[in-house]
């Protein structure tokens, strides 16, 4: 891999870049590949990257309808954390924050890792009861978590108001310390290079427009750049995923709705945490460059929007003002909306279709972003192998036909 000096880089500043070597390339598409991955997002890339890195599967596609990492990957806010309740979910989340720690190093690219640590408060009696079972659980399948009780949280978070007369009180908190954050854009460039590196083929703004199934069995696909045959067809394309199924000729257990955020002006720092408040439905951080990060809820009813609300905006921040007085005077500077797709437990689908060779990891819900080196991994070793690994195996469609649910809504009541 090239590497440039501090004059080469100070060189091509000043030229804008002329002669700049592409951190990826820019092939047309091949008329066959042995896996197609559609979906150049996070997830997909890092199914194309370990693909190519643990299998030795390396005539891989990656094909995006618009430019790479445009889509949910640089449409969300970044947290990072494995907390959650049920032991499957423990599971993969946990593998994937353990893969974010080592992915500037395996990658050779700098993704802005900041293990910060995530605090979850406790604001009624009855979340204080949950996050303590979370946290049991936590501790069962060796996930460092701490209950915390108002004076650590207010030492964690000293612009947090942690009076008892506040509509909803601070009980506490679960504390994840080895939670965090990370670069969302450079997580995907850092994958598509790797995977680049590799060979596998980056195809942006080449929208799939059909897939081809024979006799049960997927045999490539059509698209806006002209027909693909494939060996195997890996579908990683989050709210989108029902669409692309429909083409297949089956449906999908998922629904689509917008999910929002937005950012501050920026301010000098003041808080260099994570935290998550679902009673008054918020979650807050601060970016490098001093804007707050603030999420909220999903849009009740099903769409496709990728922009703001200002219902959300009213809503997200006239609750989180009574937790963080210090923002009630900060102006917003951008808002945007993300597709989100929901499972009816809000875990997600990893493995087989009904359709040979086809395969499928969607209904990540509000929480994909933190999955995505763990969602890579194992997507990745599912299509190698035709069978999901260890950790993907639970998540299967078929668990809904046979009642066995992975239920974390509580864990995606707000969006994170």
């Amino acid at each position: 891999m090239k590497r440039y000096s501090v004059f080469a880089v100070a060189k091509n500043a000043m030229n804008y870049h002329q002669g700049w070597e592409r951190a990826w390339r820019n092939p047309e598409p091949k008329a066959e590949y042995d896996v197609v991955i559609v979906g150049a997002g996070g997830h997909g890339l890092a199914t194309a990257y370990y693909l190519a890195k643990n299998h030795g599967v390396t005539n891989v596609a990656v094909l995006e309808k618009g430019w790479l990492g445009g889509g949910n990957t640089g449409r969300n806010t970044t947290i990072i954390r494995s907390n959650y309740l049920q032991d499957e979910s423990a599971a993969l989340y946990e593998l994937s924050r353990g893969l974010f720690e080592e992915l500037s190093q395996k990658l050779n690219f700098n993704i802005m890792f900041s293990p910060r640590g995530v605090l979850m408060l406790a604001q009624t009696e009855h979340e204080k009861r949950a996050w303590m079972r979370t946290h049991h659980a936590t501790r069962i399948n060796g996930i460092h978590t701490e209950w915390v009780d108002v004076a650590r949280v207010k030492q964690l978070c000293p612009i947090i108001n942690d009076s008892p007369e506040a509509r909803y009180p601070i009980l506490g908190a679960l504390w994840q310390p080895r939670g965090g954050t990370a670069r969302h854009d450079a997580v995907a460039w850092g994958f598509a290079r790797a995977a680049d590196d590799m060979g596998v083929d980056v195809i942006q703004n080449c929208a799939v427009e059909g897939v081809d199934v024979e006799n049960g069995k997927v045999t490539g696909v059509r698209t806006s750049r002209g027909a693909i045959k494939c060996g195997k067809l890996g579908v990683v394309v989050a709210g989108h995923t029902s669409m692309l199924t429909d083409m297949a000729g089956f449906r999908m257990p998922i629904e689509s709705v917008a999910l929002q955020a937005l950012v501050s002006e920026p301010i000098k720092p003041c808080l260099d945490i994570v935290v998550m408040a679902n009673t008054v439905h918020g979650y807050m951080s601060q970016s490098d460059k001093g804007e707050l990060v603030i999420g909220g809820g999903a849009d009740g009813f099903n769409n496709y929007t990728q922009r703001g609300s200002f219902h959300h905006v009213e809503e997200t921040v006239t609750a989180l003002v009574e937790t963080f007085p210090i923002i009630s005077r900060l102006r917003m500077l951008r808002q945007w909306g993300g597709v989100a797709d929901m499972t009816g437990d809000r875990s997600p689908i990893i493995g087989k279709t009904p359709v040979e060779n086809m395969f499928v990891n969607c209904g990540w819900g509000t929480g994909g972003f933190k999955a995505t080196p763990g969602s890579g991994h194992c997507f990745a070793a599912t299509i190698a192998r035709g069978e999901p690994d260890e950790i993907a195996a639970p998540f299967a469609m078929d668990r809904f036909k046979e009642g066995r649910m992975i239920d974390e809504s509580v864990a995606a009541a707000v969006a994170h």
